[in-house]
């Protein structure tokens, strides 16, 4: 993933000062911006030297032919070319170093923050665009994980003890639930004219360090390691942790007429997460798990469409939620909590009575082309006068994260006796309440 070099390149018409501003919007150093320039600056001294030392030879060997035709002595252009070889096999470890270190400095420059994003490194100044039906507290409203215990949805103790923490068995009306939800997704994106795709849940190393952050694979990604049946296969795999990791890279290499587009895809996918540094509250129940269900939007776009295909996007998770009637706020996150892909997010943030606050449910990002141009994906045919290649755009948006969506519906349907289903639910779920079948656990310390 990574910004067009170009764009670093004053003298191609890059716009240098846009990039600067955009780094310092997102807290960085304006001095990020200058590595990058000085490491371009000697990548291409260092290229220039090698192409200059290859013509060079090139003339060599012209003129080591033509003396002998003549029957000339060739030893003084030998004993250059060999000088020359040596130079020329140093001057190409030069350029690997030099690409390397312009690689290293170019890769964490973010992409540009659009220019309607609040510009602060708080998130309490993220900019709430929407709010969407009642909030009532419920006064003595339980948790979700209380009330996902009593309708005998899930069993994390014995998760836990099986598979570590956080982890955790659903089951009975816990699995019923999970599944409506899913299918109620599918259905609602089906119908929208959106693509179902059902993704391999690992990537090869090489593939997802072309769409996640390098810093994903420490603090998110699950490693997975072991033997296949090819032998020259790289071993090393990471497991999902959104099925946008491999949509993205669905048109890998591909080049996407501009009639083809744009192309819509419902991902579904189990999703693995570390969720690394998370503690108190979020960790309870199943709200912040390591293994959890999500159905999302993946849409590719002309360059010139992708900011009205993020509104759309925003606009099916919304009416998502408003068939489930729960209440949420949408939130345009401020510009230093942006990832380095996303230009600009929202976040749609559910209403749980139980913690008496916002949660979030949704967010949804336009990576415009930072994604795409590692992934070389490109679009429409090119024109004359065209200097730079032209890359798709590409968006994503959660619908529904299963787990989170379980716990929203818990809070604000809960009953003295148990739990209402969502009318839109009732026909995938078979059933229009769910009873308390145990008591009230004691409280969590």
């Amino acid at each position: 993933m990574g910004l067009d070099i170009v764009q670093f390149r004053a003298e191609k018409g890059g716009n240098v000062n846009e990039i600067i501003e955009s780094q310092k919007a997102r807290g960085k150093s304006p001095d990020t911006v200058q590595a990058v320039i000085n490491a371009d600056k000697a990548h291409r001294e260092t290229r220039y030297k090698l192409d200059q030392a290859n013509a060079e030879h090139g003339k060599i060997s012209k003129s080591v032919a033509m003396k002998k035709k003549a029957n000339e002595s060739i030893d003084d252009l030998l004993k250059e070319a060999e000088k020359l070889d040596v130079t020329i096999q140093q001057l190409k470890k030069e350029v690997v170093e030099s690409e390397h270190n312009l690689q290293k400095v170019l890769k964490p420059i973010g992409n540009i923050v659009h220019k309607s994003v609040v510009v602060s490194d708080n998130e309490d100044n993220n900019q709430i665009t929407k709010t969407w039906g009642e909030c009532k507290p419920l006064g003595e409203g339980l948790h979700h994980h209380e009330l996902l215990e009593m309708i005998d949805g899930y069993d994390a103790e014995r998760g836990s003890n099986v598979s570590g923490h956080r982890c955790y068995f659903l089951k009975g009306v816990g699995v019923l639930l999970n599944q409506a939800i899913i299918n109620f997704a599918l259905s609602t994106l089906y119908k929208k004219g959106f693509t179902p795709l059902q993704t391999p849940y690992f990537m090869r190393k090489d593939v997802m360090a072309e769409t996640a952050q390098l810093e994903q694979f420490d603090e998110e990604l699950y490693k997975v390691s072991g033997q296949t049946d090819q032998a020259n296969e790289d071993n090393e795999k990471y497991l999902i942790a959104t099925s946008e990791q491999p949509i993205s890279a669905f048109h890998r290499g591909e080049w996407l007429e501009e009639k083809q587009l744009p192309l819509k895809y419902l991902g579904y996918s189990t999703c693995f997460r570390k969720e690394a540094g998370s503690s108190g509250k979020d960790t309870w129940g199943i709200f912040r798990v390591h293994q959890f269900e999500k159905i999302e939007q993946f849409c590719i776009t002309e360059p010139e469409k992708s900011w009205d295909m993020h509104e759309e996007m925003l606009a099916n998770a919304e009416a998502f939620y408003q068939e489930l009637g729960l209440p949420y706020r949408v939130v345009s996150i401020v510009s230093g909590a942006l990832n380095n892909a996303a230009a600009k997010k929202y976040d749609l943030e559910g209403w749980f009575p139980g913690y008496g606050t916002y949660r979030e449910l949704v967010s949804c990002s336009n990576c415009t082309d930072y994604q795409s141009r590692d992934l070389e994906i490109r679009c429409g045919t090119k024109k004359a006068g065209q200097t730079q290649k032209k890359y798709v755009h590409m968006l994503n948006s959660t619908l529904a994260a299963t787990t989170r969506v379980i716990c929203c519906i818990l809070e604000n349907y809960q009953t003295d006796k148990g739990i209402n289903v969502p009318k839109a639910l009732v026909p995938y779920l078979g059933m229009d309440f769910l009873p308390f079948v145990k008591p009230k656990p004691k409280p969590k310390k």
